[in-house]
């Protein structure tokens, strides 16, 4: 009996103290920008500094976490709660500090160094997140998951979200290239080069971006560039849910293949400018747009 008891608490004693050292391991990560974040434990109350990062945080599991957001964290229906701290580009640091967040998540190519320079001198953690390539959404939401204690939930999401993709390539990435000029905007006129993830996208569904070698991340451009480059497709996003008027503006160029053949697309900009799980929903709308062009051939 007394044996038993003995081995019993020894037993106790044993799980204890590997729980106490598992609780003790300090969370260790690289971020996007080459540089490691150490946390003491899963944070508690994270702020996030970009509407795609508020929109992965929910989807690894751990918006209940979210304690404050940028403006436009507009999905799921629960982040549009979460209190403002600014805009992405103008975060405002005293409500950033306010909220007492134990960890920052930041936007690299969004938000200004000088906002997040403050944050840590605060000694707040600080996150970069930077997807450039559709695996890197999936990366990201186990990175999230691992920061917030949610990896169980954020590992299912990755493993869902690599499973959509390997459809996705699978059923595409052989078909014959088609070349895409994807107009971000119209005055001033922007695209994207090759280390967009929305290139990457294309490159999913056998797409061509016809600006991939340009060495600017979101460049401007002119007429004269898209006419010479002869897209056989050309691919807008605008502001919201409706297509831009602005898109029937090439149809005054008659001998522009995309407008020659009727291939003038559109998708909502938060399924293919945004760097989270909904972006296949993006590339499966594109990936059968890209196959009504060759249709057309």
């Amino acid at each position: 009996m007394k044996i038993s008891l003995l081995r019993l608490l020894a037993g106790g004693g044993l799980a204890l103290g590997l729980a106490a050292a598992q609780a003790a391991t300090p969370i260790v990560i690289t971020d996007d920008q080459g540089k490691s974040v150490q946390l003491a434990q899963p944070a508690r109350r994270i702020v996030s500094l970009a509407p795609h990062v508020t929109e992965l945080l929910y989807a690894a599991g751990a918006g209940d976490k979210v304690v404050g957001a940028v403006q436009y964290s507009d999905y799921p229906e629960a982040a549009k709660k979460l209190p403002r701290v600014g805009g992405y580009t103008a975060v405002d640091m005293e409500k950033v500090a306010a909220l007492k967040p134990d960890l920052v998540i930041a936007w690299k190519s969004g938000n200004r160094d000088a906002h997040l320079d403050k944050l840590k001198a605060l000694g707040i953690p600080v996150f970069i997140n930077e997807p450039r390539r559709i695996e890197d959404v999936a990366r990201s939401l186990e990175q999230l998951g691992r920061l917030a204690g949610t990896e169980a939930a954020a590992q299912a999401a990755a493993r869902n979200f690599r499973q959509r993709q390997a459809a996705l390539a699978e059923r595409y990435g052989a078909r014959p290239k088609v070349k895409v000029f994807y107009e971000i905007w119209n005055k001033p006129l922007m695209t994207v080069n090759g280390e967009h993830l929305i290139s990457d996208v294309m490159r999913l569904c056998g797409g061509e971006n016809v600006f991939a070698r340009l060495p600017v991340l979101a460049p401007t451009i002119d007429t004269e560039a898209v006419l010479a480059a002869a897209p056989e497709v050309v691919l807008a996003s605008g502001m919201g849910d409706s297509r831009p008027e602005w898109l029937d503006d090439w149809r005054q160029w008659s001998r522009l293949p995309a407008v020659a053949k009727g291939n003038l697309f559109f998708i909502p900009p938060e399924q293919l400018q945004r760097h989270t799980p909904r972006i296949l929903d993006g590339a499966e709308k594109l990936c059968a747009q890209l196959d009504e062009a060759r249709s057309k051939r």
